[in-house]
């Protein structure tokens, strides 16, 4: 602790901060009670918040920082656990070199710090500011208790739902790990995250929250608590908290400040306990704009041309998380009036659309993808999603309903928009009917977006540019850009996603390659020959654009063939 040369009452009356009369009032106070002077000048107010902060910072020498002006870094806000922040209300700054700077209101925290330094293994640089500024950056940056309080279980209007929660969990006696698993939700709301990893280690308990595509660590609770917060979730997600040998599946609604969230529940028994990721289904993000995806001016007119096309079959390819889904609500958001008739079969429904009509895949009953199609064909609808073609009685449906008049949009798994021609195929589809039936395929990939607050132009080294494919006679007079990091983007240099896209009309060239059942490789070829940009070509528009990193092209493009 520092060295005091004058104590605080004097530096109070000599700086003219106090009415020697008021005091000589607290120092009585302090003498009767066992409250220090600074306590108890804080809870009458005799002097300013301001004031006292300035008289402590000449006690203590410790510069003066207002936390209302200062950009933060989240990064260094995780390091510390909340509990310990709330209760010696402290509050990190900025880390440079091995030293944290850490804002705290009172002398009564400096000792305090001496233990952060152990915890941290790192130097401390304490500084002052008042205790409202203190309060106002804990609940900005970890959650206000009134914002915990709104946190809040939802009853599902959904018949399927309808009985998934048990209420008198929900309602009862507000525990450590009731609060500990809300504040889970809050952070992962407040952070943009997509999902939330809870996962049992052998020493430990990991919490990861899935941030633009990529998985990032925070501070996790104790290990001791990890089956007290699972059961919990499991209880808010109607599933059964005795069975932990199978992996199960439920669904969470919670209302957060007047918006409806809805969670999507799994667990999976392993080693060391049941893991959970619940994936956020936030309506408030989900984009239905065709025109906010990022498709070119080029591609975008190809689109709306396919989709207005009276039959046949559209196909979005790409891995798990790739935003296919997205890509095909917003499809059926565009083309859905009151004069056309739209179902979708979907596994599950993530987002309910108005004006569709929505139907869910049901494995346990045996209510499949091919058997809800079949029955959808005699509901007289114009226009079909199939959430997924998976099986080859699933593709024979769709391209037997895409041949007699319906316009189906679906997904497949496939590396690029060629690689669906082949994988149909495969599937018993014969070449004619493959080639007849399908109109069009879009493949697609995710990439992060560079932090629009911390952009800043550089110029990438020669090995940046050959891992996507480019040399420096190709990027002549050319600018890019980059994140350096921020508090806005956790110091990752990113904020937000864009989609990159690989889209191919089926032309009459492409219909004889696919009856001769030509091999992806030279369907592609032709492909681009008629024009067709590949996702690796589309990423480098988005780089050249300022919108994205090489490092992110070649991320989602490095296992794509060109």
């Amino acid at each position: 602790m520092r060295n005091k040369p004058r104590g605080l009452a004097e530096i109070l009356l000599t700086e003219g901060l106090i009415e020697a009369e008021a005091l000589r009032e607290a120092l009585k106070e302090e003498k009767r009670t066992k409250e220090t002077l600074h306590q108890i000048l804080t809870r009458n107010g005799t002097v300013s918040p301001e004031n006292l902060c300035k008289a402590l910072s000449l006690q203590f020498n410790l510069k003066i920082v207002s936390l209302s002006t200062i950009k933060v870094e989240e990064g260094i806000i995780s390091q510390i656990p909340q509990s310990m922040a709330r209760r010696h209300k402290m509050f990190p700054i900025e880390k440079k070199d091995n030293t944290i700077t850490v804002a705290i209101s009172e002398p009564g925290s400096l000792p305090a710090l001496d233990n952060l330094r152990v915890l941290l293994g790192c130097e401390i640089e304490p500084a002052l500011t008042t205790e409202k500024e203190i309060n106002t950056a804990l609940d900005n940056y970890y959650g206000s208790d009134r914002d915990l309080a709104q946190v809040t279980i939802e009853k599902s209007e959904d018949e399927e739902y309808a009985d998934a929660i048990d209420t008198t969990a929900v309602e009862g006696e507000d525990t450590p790990v009731i609060r500990l698993v809300g504040l889970i939700l809050m952070e992962a709301l407040r952070k943009r995250a997509s999902d939330i990893h809870l996962e049992p280690l052998k020493d430990r308990f990991r919490v990861r929250y899935r941030i633009d595509g990529i998985c990032q660590e925070v501070l996790g609770p104790p290990k001791e608590l990890q089956g007290l917060i699972i059961s919990r979730i499991k209880i808010m997600a109607g599933i059964n908290i005795a069975e932990k040998r199978l992996p199960q599946d439920g669904r969470i609604r919670i209302k957060l400040l007047e918006k409806e969230i809805d969670l999507r529940v799994s667990t999976l028994p392993g080693l060391h306990g049941e893991s959970v990721v619940m994936r956020i289904l936030d309506k408030a993000t989900l984009l239905i704009d065709l025109r906010k995806l990022g498709f070119s001016v080029q591609d975008q007119r190809k689109l709306e041309s396919l989709i207005t096309l009276p039959h046949g079959i559209l196909l979005v390819t790409g891995p798990t998380g790739s935003g296919k889904t997205t890509t095909l609500y917003a499809v059926l958001n565009r083309i859905n009036q009151p004069d056309r008739k739209l179902i979708t079969v979907e596994e599950p429904v993530e987002y309910q659309l108005s004006g569709i009509n929505q139907s869910q895949v049901r494995p346990e009953i045996d209510l499949t993808f091919a058997k809800i199609l079949r029955e959808i064909l005699r509901q007289a609808p114009d226009i079909i999603m199939v959430g997924e073609i998976r099986d080859a009685e699933t593709a024979q449906i769709a391209v037997s309903a895409a041949l007699t008049g319906h316009l189906i949009f679906s997904t497949l798994h496939t590396n690029d928009a060629p690689g669906a021609m082949t994988r149909l195929i495969n599937m018993g589809i014969t070449p004619f009917l493959v080639a007849s039936s399908v109109q069009g395929i879009i493949a697609q990939r995710l990439m992060r977006k560079i932090c629009s607050n911390c952009s800043e132009p550089y110029t990438p080294a020669p090995h940046e540019l050959m891992e996507i494919g480019l040399s420096l006679d190709d990027i002549s007079n050319q600018e890019f850009f980059r994140g350096r990091g921020c508090h806005r983007c956790n110091q990752s240099g990113y904020h937000g996603r864009i989609a990159i896209f690989e889209m191919l009309p089926v032309t009459d060239e492409i219909r004889n390659l696919v009856i001769r059942n030509a091999p992806s490789t030279e369907i592609k070829q032709k492909a681009r020959e008629l024009g067709m940009k590949t996702l690796r070509e589309d990423g480098w528009e988005k780089v050249f654009s300022g919108i994205t990193t090489t490092t992110e092209v070649a991320r989602v493009t490095g296992s794509d063939i060109e």
